[in-house]
């Protein structure tokens, strides 16, 4: 049996440029889960406002989301004002505190928001971005947060912030975070690796900035199989044994946190 969790959660988000109308019209095509339009950073100042009518016509057309300029900013109060009524979703970049989430949820209200964190500012607020009633979502903003804190990156060099917005999302009752982009594009394997890495940490799903790395991300991210069954041989290994620890036939010990662990895993399907 295969799972498919972008019924729930997203498990590749996929950006285009928004003033590129040829990526535009190719970038629903690449099988992600999730499509992000983008107003910020890809799109140079001078073509804003080319980007925000492209991304506007789209998003009338096709489900996706669209990353808004910084909260705050003239830039970002246009971009709600153009899609908070047509995209699925904005994504906020540079989320620093649940005051810009509060700014930008009162300019569009009801409208789902998937709020990056990108700095550390942003990292020690996470808790309280997280638990703001208009976040949906996290995601880790890992070129930003490497550039602010002045580091190269690694996973060793991120290991505490991205432990730490998995525990903040938890800890407010959000889903999973979505990781950051693979920047190596024809790097399959790195990417892979980078992938397995971050859901072993607790992270569902990851950026992409390139149609072929949305493969290579849904497959990390998918239900195995292997999973499943494990999954349900725990749970009607718990249930036989009326609720009392117990063991696999394999060995493995079960009790009621690891039963609790299958059942989460399972809900997905």
């Amino acid at each position: 049996m295969s799972v498919d969790e972008s019924k729930h959660t997203p498990r590749s988000w996929l950006f285009a440029p928004g003033h590129d109308e040829k990526l535009l019209a190719k970038v629903f095509d690449a099988g992600a889960d999730a499509v992000v339009l983008d107003l910020e950073d890809a799109v140079p100042p001078r073509l804003k406002d080319r980007a925000r009518d492209l991304v506007a016509r789209a998003a009338s057309e096709k489900s996706c989301w669209v990353r808004v300029n910084r909260p705050l900013s003239d830039e970002c109060r246009r971009d709600i004002a153009a899609l908070a009524g047509v995209a699925k979703g904005l994504r906020l970049p540079k989320v620093e505190a649940a005051s810009d989430v509060e700014w930008v949820a009162h300019l569009a209200p009801g409208v789902a928001l998937d709020c990056t964190i990108e700095s550390a500012r942003g990292l020690l607020a996470a808790f309280d971005i997280a638990s703001h009633p208009a976040c949906t979502s996290i995601a880790y903003g890992g070129l930003d947060f490497v550039a602010d804190l002045g580091i190269a990156g690694g996973e060793q060099e991120t290991l505490f912030a991205r432990s730490f917005l998995v525990v903040a999302c938890r800890a407010a009752g959000k889903p999973s975070p979505s990781d950051g982009v693979h920047v190596l594009i024809d790097d399959d394997e790195g990417l892979r690796h980078e992938a397995a890495a971050a859901r072993r940490l607790g992270f569902f799903g990851k950026s992409a900035i390139h149609p072929r790395q949305v493969p290579i991300i849904n497959e990390v991210f998918r239900t195995s199989p292997a999973e499943v069954a494990w999954a349900e041989r725990v749970l009607a290994t718990f249930e036989a044994a009326g609720g009392a620890a117990t063991k696999l036939a394999d060995g493995e010990f079960v009790d009621k946190a690891v039963a609790e662990r299958a059942r989460r895993l399972l809900s997905n399907l």
